[in-house]
C-alpha cells in the first residue's frame, strides 16, 4: 500500500522552503501550469520530463507546501495551494510568475 503524501500545514510554510523549490525552472513550470487549472495529473504536467525526475519535482513542491497531491485510482491529481500561499506571503507568486512569463516569452 502507498505510504499517504504529506502536506505541510499553511503556518508551516516558510519563505525559504518556496523561493527554494521556485528556484529549479522545471519546478516553476509545473507550478505555472497547475495555477491555470483546476488539477493535474502527474504526466499532463510534464510530459517532457522522465517520470522518476517528474516524481522528485513534485515531491519538493509539495514539501514546500505550494501543492497538495491526492490520489484518486492509479493517478495523483495536483492542485496548486494558491490561495494559501497568498495568504501567508501577498504578492510573493504573482511577483514570481509575472517575472517567469516575460523569460517565456
Amino acid at each position: 500500500m502507498a505510504r499517504p503524501f504529506h502536506h505541510p500545514a499553511a503556518e508551516d510554510i516558510t519563505i525559504d522552503g518556496i523561493l527554494y523549490a521556485l528556484s529549479d525552472p522545471s519546478r516553476r513550470d509545473i507550478l505555472f501550469n497547475l495555477m491555470g487549472c483546476d488539477g493535474m495529473n502527474c504526466g499532463q504536467s510534464c510530459e517532457h520530463l522522465p517520470p522518476s525526475t517528474v516524481s522528485f519535482h513534485y515531491k519538493i513542491l509539495r514539501e514546500a507546501g505550494l501543492i497538495h497531491s491526492e490520489k484518486k485510482g492509479v493517478q495523483v491529481v495536483n492542485t496548486a495551494r494558491k490561495a494559501e500561499i497568498d495568504e501567508h506571503f501577498p504578492g510573493l507568486l504573482h511577483s514570481i510568475f509575472q517575472h517567469h512569463r516575460k523569460h517565456q516569452e
